[in-house]
């Protein structure tokens, strides 16, 4: 087992950030995943292929030969989504994907993206499916993992970040903070008071491994006010959002709730997914560290990511 030349320097620990082994090794999938579906806001079909990659190399999206790394160096503000965007091209809508890469530990892969509509958009969007991350977790556990090796043929110790000292970002009510642990712990609360059917809820769990990520997130889907829905429409926003693809609240018009705490546990998985872009050279994105945040959306996450990324 080595540590590829290049991921000491990718993974500096600073005052903040502790780099420290987690006693695994890094890993790819066994053979390439490819999937097909509708993009929420684009209304567009997309494939993605995932494809094996070498330790050290890290996630990153391949679209129209254009190589754009899963990193906080390209994220793009964009409201409902993540957006991935670099020399002009960009990726929307990559949360949840990356939520079920990096919470199943596929550390090291090649993202291939392409529209099936069109060969003219300098953008393309992640599929939705049916608004969570299950069908990825299910084509991941299908294909399996295996160690990756690096071009000299060797294994690379998977690193992970330990939060040293407090962390707090905020906008208006909503915070994401970070605190040190031995442990990564997530506490996420939301607040729809004027909306009987969510309400405030909280939801809080303990990371241990895929395996609690698949009964208590993975399946969790997005979610919307139906009062919201024309407004996003005549936003360009939503155009292949619909029934099937969201938990959509008037009372819930599409019952069952996959869980009582649905949208609270949704907003979790996106917070991984978006947290993943800490992530170097096959490291774990997810901090080791208690984190608390409340009414949090993509844009606050991102900000929380750039802080745990700040060299001093």
């Amino acid at each position: 087992m080595t540590l590829a030349g290049g991921i000491k320097s990718a993974v500096k620990s600073t005052s903040l950030i502790s780099w420290k082994t987690t006693g695994k090794l890094q890993k790819t999938v066994t053979n390439y995943i490819q999937k097909t579906g509708l993009g929420v806001h684009s209304g567009k079909l997309s494939t993605v292929k995932i494809h094996p990659e070498l330790a050290g190399r890290g996630r990153y999206f391949e679209f129209k030969s254009n190589i754009i790394r899963a990193s906080i160096d390209y994220v793009k503000e964009s409201p409902l989504c993540t957006t991935l965007c670099k020399d002009g091209y960009s990726v929307r809508t990559i949360e949840h994907l990356l939520s079920a890469l990096e919470a199943s530990g596929v550390d090291n892969c090649r993202i291939e993206i392409q529209s099936c509509d069109s060969d003219d958009d300098a953008s393309v969007e992640v599929p939705i499916f049916d608004g969570s991350a299950r069908e990825w977790m299910e084509a991941i556990r299908q294909v399996g993992l295996m160690v990756a090796k690096d071009g000299g043929g060797k294994s690379c110790e998977k690193l992970a970040p330990f939060l040293n000292e407090p962390v707090f970002v905020s906008k208006n009510d909503s915070f994401v903070a970070a605190f040190p642990s031995q442990k990564t712990k997530i506490r996420y609360g939301i607040d729809f008071s004027k909306i009987p059917a969510i309400g405030c809820q909280w939801f809080c769990f303990t990371f241990a491994d895929d395996r609690i990520y698949d009964n208590l997130i993975a399946s969790s889907r997005t979610f919307c006010v139906y009062e919201e829905v024309e407004k996003l429409r005549n936003a360009g926003l939503i155009s292949g959002g619909s029934a099937e693809n969201a938990i959509i609240c008037r009372g819930w018009l599409n019952p069952p709730l996959r869980f009582d705490d649905e949208p609270c546990r949704h907003k979790v998985l996106d917070l991984i997914g978006d947290v993943s872009l800490v992530a170097r050279s096959g490291s774990q994105g997810l901090p080791v560290a208690h984190i608390f945040a409340y009414k949090g959306g993509h844009s606050l996450h991102a900000e929380f990511v750039r802080q745990l990324n700040r060299t001093e």
